[in-house]
C-alpha cells in the first residue's frame, strides 16, 4: 500500500471517504469535527472544509509509564479515563505513580486548551453528530478515551475517522461509535508514521493557525 504523501493528502481523502460512506453529512446541521492534536489537526481542517462544518479540538493525554514514557498505560480526556491494567500490573505501577503522572498530564490537558483555544467556550456534543479524527490508530488508547468521553455526552451519531490503523485496533471501537470510516487497515502494522512520506511533527503555533483558519474559511461541499 502506497504512504500517503501529508495529513493534508490523508485528511482530503479521508473527507472523500466520510462523503461517500455517510452523503448526507453535507446536508445536516448538526455535525461537528474533532480533531486529536497536534497530528489530527490537519486532517480534521481538511474534513470540516468538505463537510462545511464547524472544527473543534478532543484534547487528549497519554498516561506514560514512569521511566518509560513511550509505552501507555492509559490515556485521559476531559472527564474521561482509560487504563490499561496489564501494562499497570506487569510494569508494577502504584496507585500513587499513576495518579502523580494523571495529575502532569491534566495540567498539560489544561495548557494546551488555554493555548489553543484561549477562552472560548467548548461546544455542545449532545444531540449533534460528532466526527472524531486523527492521523492514525496504533494501539487505540487515545482515540478509545476520546471515543468515550464523547460518548458521554450523548451525541446523535458517534463516528470514527482516521486514515490508517490495525484490524486489532480498530476493533475495540466497534462497541464505542456509530461507525468508522478508515482507508488502510494493513495487518502488518509498525507505526502511523511509516503511511506517510512527510510525518513531520506540528507545533503550538502550527495548530492555533489552522484553528484561526477553520473559523474564517467560508466552507465546501462533497461535489
Amino acid at each position: 500500500m502506497t504512504p500517503f504523501l501529508n495529513r493534508v493528502e490523508a485528511g482530503r481523502l479521508l473527507a472523500e471517504a466520510l462523503c461517500a460512506s455517510l452523503p448526507d453529512l453535507t446536508s445536516r446541521k448538526d455535525v461537528i469535527v474533532l480533531a486529536l492534536p497536534r497530528g489530527g489537526v490537519p486532517l480534521g481542517l481538511e474534513v470540516a472544509r468538505a463537510l462545511n462544518a464547524p472544527l473543534d479540538l478532543m484534547l487528549v493525554r497519554k498516561l506514560g509509564v514512569p521511566g518509560h514514557r513511550e509505552l501507555a498505560m492509559g490515556a485521559i480526556a476531559s472527564g474521561a479515563r482509560v487504563l490499561n491494567q496489564d501494562v499497570i500490573r506487569s510494569c508494577g505501577i502504584s496507585d500513587e505513580d499513576l495518579e502523580a503522572v494523571a495529575r502532569e498530564e491534566q495540567l498539560e490537558l489544561e495548557r494546551r486548551a488555554r493555548r489553543y483555544r484561549g477562552d472560548k467556550p467548548w461546544p455542545e456534543l449532545k444531540d449533534r453528530c460528532v466526527i472524531l479524527v486523527d492521523d492514525g490508530i496504533a494501539t487505540g488508547a487515545t482515540m478509545e478515551v476520546a471515543a468515550r468521553a464523547v460518548r458521554q455526552q450523548q451525541p446523535t451519531l458517534l463516528v470514527l475517522a482516521v486514515p490508517v490503523a490495525p484490524p486489532s485496533s480498530l476493533g475495540r471501537f466497534t462497541p464505542l461509535v456509530d461507525r468508522i470510516v478508515c482507508l488502510m487497515t494493513p495487518e502488518s502494522f509498525w507505526a502511523i508514521g511509516a503511511w506517510y512520506r512527510d510525518f513531520s511533527q506540528l507545533n503550538d503555533e502550527q495548530v492555533i493557525t489552522m484553528m484561526r483558519e477553520a473559523e474564517q474559511w467560508a466552507g465546501g461541499d462533497c461535489g
